[in-house]
Formats: C-alpha cells, sequence, structure tokens
C-alpha cells in the first residue's frame, strides 16, 4: 500500500538469493511454525538472524520459513481459501481486508494474557504506530519497523550553491517557501535550458501519496477519520493548496522531473549520481546510499505549509499478524512477541535496514552505530512520532483506483487540484461506504 513494497516488486526478491528452508505450500503438517514474509535479500538476511536468536532462546520451537513473491496479498489470500494460512503472516496497511475476511486472529486475546507484555508496548511504543493495526476494535498487527518517508539531501551540492543546511528535526521543518526557493537554488540548466541538475526528485513510485502527504503537512486532511474512514477530505481547501504545490514543483516550477519525462534517470539514481540535490524516499534506500561511493549525504525533514502544523511523514509500517486458522497459536505469539519486543527491535536497530519502533531502541547506541554517516539522526528517531495518519478501510483497492485516476490528471498538469472537489470526492466517498 503506501510502504515500499512496490519497490520489492520492482527488483529481484530474496527467494532465489536466500539460502533458507522453503515451503512448497503453507500450512506445514509438522510441528514447525511456519513464517510468511517479503523481503529484499539483505533484509531477509536481517530477518533470518532474529529467528536465529529467537531459536536459541527457543530451542523447542522450529520455524519455517514461506518467502513470499510479488503479490504476497493474493498469496495469503490463496492459501486462506485452502485452509492452510502461515502461522505468521508479515502484514501491511492494508490488513484491514483481511480482518475482514477472518484471516487474522485478534491479538488482544494475547495481550489480555500478556500483561506485561502490553504494558511494555503501552510505555515504549509508538501509539500512533499500533493503531494503524487496531481495528474495528481489534488488534490485529503489531508493528515490527517505521517506513516512512523523508528526505535525502545532497550537502556538497547544498555548500556549492550557496544554501543553508535544511533542518535537523521534524520540530523545526521549513515551509513551503524555503523549500522551493531551494529548490530552485538547486536546479541547474545549460545553454539550452536542459535541466543538468534538479532541486528535488522524488523516489517514492506513487507520487500521488506524496503528493497527499504535502496536502496533510498543510493542515488537510486526506480521509476521515484515518482508520475507516467514512469520507475523504481531498476536496479541502488547505488539502488542495498543499497537494497543488507537490504538483508545481514540476508543472510549474520546473525544479523536479515531470512525470512524462522520458530523459530522465530514475529518481533515485539522478540523486545518487549528483544529479538531483535532494530525493524523497524512505529508509529503505540507506544501505544504498552507504554503497555509493563518494555520496556525502544526510537526511532532513518534509517542508510544512502555512496552515500546517508542522511537517510530518507517513506512518508507512510492516508488522506481524497470527492467522486465525492457525493450530499453533501459541508458538507464534511467542515468536510475534519476540520480534516486536525488545530484543528483537535490538537486532533490526543494529543492523541498519530498519527503523524500529520502540522508544527506547530508537534511542540505543545500536541505531546511532548503525546510521554513523548519518549526522540528522533526529529525523529517524522522531519519524515515527512525527508521522500523519493513513486510510486503512478494506475498500481500499477501489477506494485508490479512483484517487490515483484523478490524482494522475493533476499531477500530469492537465487539472488544478480543485479537479478533487465535486464528482471525483463524492465518488470515493460512495466507494469508501461500498454504495458503488
Amino acid at each position: 500500500m503506501l510502504n515500499r513494497r512496490n519497490l520489492l516488486r520492482s527488483g529481484a526478491l530474496a527467494g532465489a538469493a536466500l539460502a533458507v528452508p522453503s515451503l512448497a505450500g503453507c500450512g506445514s503438517q509438522s510441528d514447525a511454525l511456519t513464517f510468511f514474509f517479503q523481503a529484499a535479500p539483505d533484509e531477509a538476511t536481517v530477518r533470518m538472524q532474529i529467528i536465529k536468536e529467537f531459536s536459541r532462546l527457543h530451542p523447542d520451537i522450529k520455524i519455517q520459513v514461506q518467502m513470499a513473491g510479488p503479490d504476497p496479498e493474493q498469496q495469503i489470500l490463496t492459501y486462506a481459501a485452502g485452509g492452510k494460512c502461515p502461522d505468521v503472516v508479515m502484514q501491511w496497511e492494508s490488513y484491514s481486508r483481511f480482518a475482514e475476511l477472518g484471516v487474522l486472529e485478534n491479538l488482544n486475546t494475547f495481550l489480555d494474557k500478556d500483561p506485561a507484555y502490553a504494558a511494555m508496548l503501552r510505555q515504549d511504543g509508538e501509539p500512533a504506530l499500533y493503531d494503524l493495526f487496531r481495528y474495528r476494535g481489534g488488534q490485529y498487527v503489531l508493528p515490527e519497523q517505521w517506513a516512512g518517508i523523508f528526505l535525502y539531501y545532497n550537502k556538497k551540492l547544498f555548500q556549492e550553491a550557496g544554501v543553508a543546511p535544511p533542518p535537523a528535526r521534524w520540530q523545526d521543518a521549513w515551509t513551503f517557501d524555503k523549500f522551493l526557493a531551494a529548490t530552485q537554488a538547486l536546479t541547474k540548466r545549460d545553454g539550452s535550458g536542459k535541466t543538468t541538475q534538479w532541486g528535488f526528485v522524488d523516489a517514492w513510485p506513487v507520487p500521488r501519496y506524496s503528493a497527499a502527504i504535502f496536502g496533510m503537512n498543510n493542515g488537510g486532511q486526506w480521509f476521515i477519520p484515518q482508520n475507516d474512514p467514512q469520507r475523504a477530505g481531498i476536496d479541502g481547501d488547505q488539502f488542495i493548496e498543499g497537494f497543488q504545490f507537490y504538483a508545481d514543483l514540476s508543472v510549474r516550477h520546473g525544479v523536479a522531473p515531470r512525470s512524462s519525462d522520458s530523459e530522465a534517470l530514475p529518481s533515485i539514481e539522478l540523486f545518487s549520481q549528483g544529479k538531483a540535490a535532494m530525493v524523497l524516499t524512505g529508509h529503505w534506500q540507506y544501505s544504498a546510499m552507504l554503497a555509493t561511493p563518494d555520496l556525502d549525504f544526510d537526511i532532513t525533514v518534509l517542508p510544512a505549509g502555512p496552515h500546517g502544523h508542522g511537517a510530518k511523514s507517513d506512518i508507512g509500517t510492516t508488522g506481524l499478524g497470527i492467522s486465525a486458522a492457525s493450530p499453533r497459536k501459541d508458538m507464534a505469539w511467542e515468536f510475534v512477541k519476540f520480534a516486536t519486543g525488545p530484543v528483537g527491535q535490538r537486532a533490526v536497530a543494529d543492523a541498519g535496514l530498519f527503523v524500529p519502533v520502540l522508544k527506547s531502541v530508537l534511542d540505543s547506541p545500536g541505531f546511532a552505530k548503525s546510521h554513523s554517516r548519518i549526522r540528522n539522526l533526529e529525523v529517524l528517531t522522531g519519524g515515527p512520532s512525527n508521522s500523519n495518519g493513513i486510510p486503512v478501510t478494506p475498500n481500499w483497492t477501489r477506494v485508490d483506483y479512483a484517487f490515483h485516476v484523478a490524482s494522475d490528471h493533476i499531477l500530469r498538469g492537465a487539472a488544478p487540484a480543485t479537479y478533487f472537489k465535486g464528482q471525483v470526492t463524492s465518488h470515493i466517498n460512495d466507494l469508501l461506504r461500498g454504495t458503488q
């Protein structure tokens, strides 16, 4: 949905690269616990480290890994229809459809029986991440990482252009005007007018979501309420103004490539090759930045509009749930509790591939050490608590398609963002309520 699954789908998955046990199907007839997840190779390695540590502490529980393909949600539906769903399943923001279908166990049952762990989550966890996975009174998933977006910036290009370093934490966000001025100063063109350096590029493969966050950072609302929304807020003036600001970066100001710019390299390559001063993406690109020779980079926050209340990212996250049909629910709970608890989260922090969800681990020496190239570490540690709410609805597939069609019209410059008013929003509201 709103996280990095599109990135995983566009590249090679870990299945062929990772030497781990795999299952021909799901729901093993053995006593082993089955764990279904999707990951790129380096991410899968971290998950295997977590499994290894869990197995050391729980030698009586064997784990078999099921690697997801390009469409993990369809795989889960197929397995569930056959009555052989994995015991532990990785989940995304679109989990509510599985909750509606009875595929996921309500974890409140286990939290109620494990009050010490539940109290630890309340004290050390970021409430917004847990609220995302709380649907109609049930806690169906526990978060395992934050995957929100922010800006990487090229320190050398900022210095060469005489642009002051951008903010180092969410509480000191720059304004839309200051952000625009920086992108203009950082954009270069040759004598023929061809852009040789972009001020800003977007490497998130869903620009309509990027634009929506700009809308929310201007004080607008995307969907109301966030969880199980009943109406869209995209026709609000503040949301429209922020969405239009994002669109204008390319269609009006020319500081970002247009989506139709066939000559442009992929956005992440433009940044890594020094042809873009800033790139919007998430922590999942951090290892790629480290692997780029001579790239002097840091991270900064998104800008806030004149009607906003500070800048925020998005509550992008993955989590772990338990199959409602699992015959090994108690074993599954032990693993979910481990992976989302302090020990599993420390492994996440030390690897440097994910942003952990527990506040104590975010502030740990291990997390700081694994991000030694980043000076503005508060952008990461403050990310989970400075994130916009995102829609959680089992009707999201149809709603998002309608939003996609309308957004594309605006982002191509074919219509202003006021296009959202009237029929577009009315249609989306009908889809949310299931009346269409």
